[in-house]
């Protein structure tokens, strides 16, 4: 059985690390919400406070699909596991979906039933403060990692974090309107909250759709001129294209002269492959020879 290579395994090291991290600290920004929420009543921090939920649900069911998706290929999974971490933002997308749906309907319910009191200290304005304050650098750092490691799980849960921070500067501003007599604030601004997650989902869908459907990972011709380039090769067709950085696969049939030799035409294959990878940033080549 085969083992993943030395850097992937490194890769997803990194990411359950930087995942864990961020599992904690959304542990504390959701239980700020959830203590704020409770004790002033109010729906747009309440829904803050779901979506803060989703985050947490996310991080820790991405630890679990990193891991799953570092193991080695084996005779079922010839490819690895990578598409695992790609089912995570779907996963994603679906508790998006749900949180988006239970908040838009507790608030229409709010709006029509006349709204109830919103009682925010100063104190507990200072708490979700604080906590923009820290979906702030988490969407940040998340972001900046996920493009390091090429991670499409941190870069659609940095998507989420990020509308976490528009979702707790709307609450902040539905609350401040209901402290002022405006009931109807807290409501609107918790459809408006939806609104931002059903945006969110959307965005990550569709960057994970294409992976799982196996979309071509490159445009054929430029696979078709990196082969021609080398030397020996006469023409390059039959290409396929898959996968997702920093996982891509190609496959791609390479002509070669019918005089030349096993020995050599195997030499010219290598060559394609190599140049494929590095030029390309492939994964895995699969080279086919046909003599012309």
């Amino acid at each position: 059985m085969p083992l993943p290579r030395p850097e992937a395994r490194d890769r997803h090291i990194r990411v359950r690390r930087v995942l864990t991290g961020v599992l904690i600290a959304n542990l504390a920004v959701l239980g700020s919400k959830l203590f704020v929420g409770i004790l002033s009543g109010s729906l747009a921090i309440l829904g803050g406070a779901l979506d803060s939920a989703v985050d947490v649900l996310n991080n820790a069911l991405g630890v679990v699909l990193v891991r799953v998706a570092g193991q080695a290929p084996d005779e079922e999974h010839p490819y690895g596991h990578g598409k695992f971490e790609t089912l995570g933002a779907l996963a994603i997308v679906v508790f998006l979906a749900i949180s988006c749906f239970e908040l838009a309907r507790g608030a229409v319910n709010h709006l029509l039933s006349g709204g109830h009191p919103v009682l925010v200290t100063d104190l507990q304005l200072a708490i979700l403060v604080l906590t923009l304050g820290v979906n702030v650098c988490i969407a940040w750092y998340e972001r900046r990692r996920g493009g390091e490691l090429r991670s499409e799980l941190l870069l659609a849960d940095a998507a989420h974090t990020r509308t976490d921070v528009y979702v707790t500067t709307g609450v902040l501003t539905g609350v401040l309107l209901a402290r002022h007599g405006w009931w109807w604030a807290d409501p609107a601004v918790a459809i408006a909250v939806a609104l931002l997650i059903l945006w969110a989902a959307y965005r990550i869908l569709s960057r994970a759709v294409p992976v799982l459907v196996d979309q071509r990972a490159l445009p054929p011709t430029a696979i078709q001129e990196t082969a021609q380039g080398v030397v020996g090769v006469r023409s390059a067709y039959g290409i396929r294209s898959r996968g997702a950085a920093p996982v891509r696969y190609a496959e791609v049939t390479i002509a070669v002269d019918r005089n030349a030799n096993v020995q050599e035409a195997h030499a010219i294959a290598d060559a394609v492959e190599e140049r494929l990878k590095r030029d390309l940033q492939l994964a895995e080549v699969t080279v086919h020879v046909e003599p012309c």
